[in-house]
């Protein structure tokens, strides 16, 4: 947080050269390539909640409570002071906080409460404004948003719930749903012998009256406060899948144990945790055996949520870094006027605005009512999670060599954004995972082939080596390649996905210079390569990192 009037004349030395702080601007209105792509996506209607939530996440006071809710990890509480099992978790008040403005700002439900076109992209680019400030809090929140899709297969079991969620605000504290002003929902799939193998799981459910009573384990469980959890459980039909309340009708707690968090690299402010069902308390949703295609739904809308919490990442990266060098001198010139600096902050934001372009067309497919458009959700959401959450890690780094050194130390936002950057790209399905997720579509669904080729197709003509890379792609389409080049096929339709929509959509510049360091090959291996003759004052004019109230 921003200190009143710091010293800068000191006895040995005065300090000079340094950035003002970054607080005190709309993250939203002072990025106008997400502005663009948002309004071009979901709608003008899209720039009254996120203008709100972007003024609300780019002030000192909510950028301070994300450094707190990092700084003190939640507890874990297994027992009273009497010895009474609670199984609870306690937040430092910053977390509290910032779920608050969450819910208040509708980020898990504004695409339910919505009935529009571009409700999918309201939700996605509220969620990448608020990851700019703070990581850990979308967990939740993201799975609260994709329960209901799930939660809709059982309207029965399920109708309690939906009402506080795509209506609730945050009320933290375990309690029957029925006495909560709202409610959270997370997911419990993992186990220990099976990973992302879930039909490995071993879990096993038996019928309880209209109930079922669970015993088993479950590796990964994120946000063990949420109020119930989709989950995964073997009956005598196979794999199926249940929702696990915290608190069960009769007001007493279910029996579900949280054995210990998880002591991970980022993400410190969202407690994950590691489960175990004692005869716990669960209700089927959909049929028994048919668990992967209810949860799936989960899954699916929680992968765009990948997608657009990496894109926050790399703005608030990109934001940072662009600060720093517009205010830092060396060598008798401030930064971002060497040559060098603005190549490199150039490549990067056209790095940011192709991500940009490619998780708001996702998100805006997740709205589309046609067959072709679920189609291309079902395939573009993989797609853009592989790449994206790829390109996240070096990203980040590039953007806090910005620095230099004060880029380096805990002070900074930089490291909390490093540690948080592969972290999307291990949840819901690593890279293995989801690049054979593509060709699996590929295969099952020509529909979902036809219509990426007609979305990457509306952007020939205009620029010869994007449509001979197009051409050279289509090939693989209508031959789906073997297992071992999944990684190398997945790479190349997302970049020819990237490169089609900046060419309709970008400015020229940017279009342009993506094209012949991405697709054509006339960049480097690292950030800040282009080629001679790329419009780099044009490309920097998209960075606008000042502030914007």
């Amino acid at each position: 947080m921003p200190r009143h009037a710091p010293a800068t004349h000191l006895i040995t030395h005065e300090v000079t050269n340094q950035p003002p702080e970054f607080a005190g601007r709309n993250l939203f209105l002072s990025d106008p390539v997400l502005r663009e792509a948002a309004r071009r996506e979901g709608g003008e209607w899209v720039e009254a909640p996120l203008t709100a939530l972007g003024a609300e996440m780019g002030s000192e006071e909510v950028l301070a409570l994300g450094e707190e809710a990092n700084r003190y990890p939640p507890e874990l509480t297994v027992f009273d002071r009497y010895g009474r099992r609670i199984d609870e978790v306690r937040f430092h008040p910053a977390y509290h906080r910032l779920m608050e403005i969450a819910m208040r700002h509708r980020i898990h439900s504004i695409a339910w409460a919505e009935d529009r076109a571009g409700s999918h992209v309201a939700h996605a680019a509220a969620l990448a404004l608020f990851t700019e400030a703070e990581q850990g809090v979308m967990c939740p929140i993201s799975m609260t948003y994709a329960s209901v899709p799930a939660l809709r297969h059982q309207p029965d079991v399920s109708g309690p719930w939906l009402p506080k969620i795509v209506e609730g605000r945050y009320d933290g504290p375990l309690r029957p749903i029925a006495d909560k002003a709202g409610v959270t929902v997370g997911m419990a799939m993992t186990e220990k012998q099976g990973g992302s193998d879930v039909r490995a799981n071993s879990t096993k459910a038996r019928r309880d009256g209209e109930a079922y009573r669970l015993v088993g384990h479950k590796w990964f469980c994120s946000a063990p406060m949420s109020d119930g959890f989709l989950t995964l459980a073997n009956t005598e039909r196979g794999l199926s899948c249940f929702l696990v309340p915290r608190i069960l009708p009769d007001g007493s707690r279910n029996t579900l144990h949280v054995m210990r968090l998880k002591d991970k690299l980022g993400n410190k402010s969202n407690a994950s945790s590691e489960i175990e069902y004692h005869d716990t308390y669960a209700r089927l949703l959909g049929e028994e055996g048919r668990g992967v295609s209810v949860i799936i739904d989960m899954v699916h809308h929680t992968r765009l949520d990948t997608m657009a919490g990496t894109l926050g990442i790399m703005r608030m990266a990109l934001a940072q870094a662009h600060h720093h060098v517009s205010h830092r001198r060396a060598f008798q010139k401030t930064l971002i006027d060497q040559p060098v600096m603005r190549a490199v902050i150039a490549d990067l934001a056209v790095e940011y605005e192709a991500a940009a372009a490619l998780t708001m067309r996702v998100a805006r497919a997740f709205s589309g009512t046609s067959e072709e458009e679920k189609a291309f959700a079902r395939l573009a959401v993989a797609i853009g999670k592989y790449w994206l959450t790829k390109r996240n890690p070096n990203f980040v780094y590039e953007c806090m060599e910005c620095h230099g050194g004060a880029g380096y130390v805990e002070e900074s936002p930089l490291p909390r954004l490093y540690r948080e950057a592969p972290l999307n790209a291990i949840w819901e399905g690593s890279g293995n995972v989801i690049a054979l997720d593509i060709l699996r579509t590929l295969m099952k669904e020509p529909a979902a082939r036809d219509v990426f080729q007609h979305e990457i197709g509306l952007a020939r003509g205009v620029d010869s080596r994007l449509d001979r890379y197009v051409d050279d792609l289509a090939a693989g389409l209508r031959h789906v390649p073997q297992e071992g080049q999944a990684r190398q096929f997945a790479e190349r339709m997302a970049l020819s996905l990237q490169a089609s929509l900046l060419i309709r959509h970008a400015p020229r510049a940017v279009a342009d210079t993506f094209v012949a360091t991405r697709i054509a090959g006339d960049g480097g291996r690292s950030f800040g390569i282009l080629p001679q003759g790329s419009d780099i004052d044009a490309i920097l004019k998209r960075v606008a990192t000042v502030p914007a109230a």
